[in-house]
């Protein structure tokens, strides 16, 4: 098994503001037009893009969200605990992995306008895993709150918000 600092160093991953390391992979080049895409977006998207993501047991992926549904698919590592919390306020856990004996899924979508985050499950590990969205990523599709602006929003989910927040 690879460590941390190979994969980062072997896939060119770089430090993602949720947390963990990432690298875009696939941007198509076509483009939905604005006109086709409707108000929440704020110009063309492309079709879908792709990344990888490693997440270690020392870091987190904030709860964030963004317009688009996101596709989670499991490589190596630990398990994956993905959070979600819909706008109506219900809170979901998912166990991203491939131990289907353990009730683990390798394949996740997180609906748009859902918020998520996830953690790794063991300790001293990490998980890869690629995500794709469709219509394609734009950095201004990405949400991520203050812990204080979305215990306002959710109040009942306090403690998995804190534990998966930053100030």
């Amino acid at each position: 098994m690879n460590s941390i600092e190979e994969i980062v160093k072997e896939l060119d991953l770089k430090p993602h503001p949720e947390g963990g390391f990432y690298k875009e992979t696939y941007r198509c080049k076509e483009e939905i037009p604005q006109s086709e895409l409707g108000e929440a977006y704020n110009g063309s998207r492309n079709y879908s893009t792709a990344i990888y993501f490693l997440l270690t047991s020392d870091t987190f992926s904030a709860f964030h969200r963004i317009i688009q549904d996101e596709f989670w698919f499991f490589h190596q590592g630990s398990p994956i605990r993905l959070h979600t919390i819909s706008p109506q306020g219900e809170h979901t856990e998912h166990l991203i992995g491939n131990d289907l004996v353990k009730n683990q899924i390798p394949q996740l979508v997180v609906h748009g306008g859902d918020w998520f985050a996830a953690e790794v499950v063991n300790e001293n590990d990490f998980a890869l895993v690629s995500c794709t969205v469709s219509p394609g990523f734009d950095f201004s599709d990405f949400e991520l709150p203050s812990r204080k602006e979305l215990i306002e929003l959710y109040p009942v989910h306090q403690e998995v918000i804190t534990k998966l927040t930053r100030e």
